[in-house]
C-alpha cells in the first residue's frame, strides 16, 4: 500500500466508510478489565476505550464509545478489531507502528500489512490537521496499557 497524496476520495473509500457506518466495536463492554478515556481537544473527539483481558493475558474483547469525526470513529473500530487476541505488548507495538505511519515515518508495505484495515489511514500523514483524529484511539489504548488503568 504505497503512501501517496491523500484526497478525500482516496480516504473515504467503501472499506473505510463501512467502519464508519457499520462499526463492530462501538458499544459498552461488560466487565472490562481496563477502561481509559481519550480526548482530542483540537476538534472535540472524545472516546472511552475498554478492553477485557483473558486468563491468558491476551485481549479477548475491545470496545469503544464516544463521538467524533469519521476518521476518529473508523480508526477506533479498525484498532479494536486488530487488538483482539493480542498481548498488551503486541498491542503497544501496533500502537507505535500506527502512530509512526500516520506521521509519515513508515512506508514499508510488509510493516503496514501488520495494521490490517488500519493501514487504510496511511494517507493521513498528508493531512496533518487530521493526524490527532486518527491516532486518538491508538493513543488512548497505549496510555491505558502503560498506566495500567483498572476498570
Amino acid at each position: 500500500m504505497p503512501v501517496s497524496s491523500a484526497t478525500p476520495a482516496s480516504l473515504y473509500n467503501p472499506q473505510f466508510m463501512d467502519h464508519v457506518n457499520n462499526p463492530d466495536y462501538n458499544y459498552q463492554l461488560e466487565d472490562p478489565t481496563h477502561v481509559h478515556e481519550g480526548v482530542n481537544p483540537s476538534c472535540g473527539d472524545d472516546l472511552i476505550f475498554s478492553i477485557r483481558l483473558g486468563e491468558d493475558g491476551r485481549i479477548e474483547e475491545a470496545a469503544y464509545q464516544g463521538h467524533g469525526c469519521a476518521i476518529s470513529q473508523a480508526s477506533a473500530d479498525m484498532m479494536s478489531d486488530l487488538m483482539i487476541d493480542k498481548t498488551p505488548e503486541e498491542a503497544l507495538e501496533l500502537c507505535d507502528l500506527f502512530e509512526r505511519m500516520v506521521r509519515g515515518e513508515v512506508e514499508d508495505e510488509a510493516e503496514l500489512e501488520r495494521l490490517e484495515d488500519a493501514a487504510l489511514l496511511c494517507d493521513i500523514a498528508h493531512m496533518p490537521a487530521r493526524v490527532k483524529c486518527a491516532e486518538l484511539a491508538w493513543r488512548t489504548l497505549s496510555e491505558m496499557l502503560t498506566k495500567e488503568d483498572e476498570a
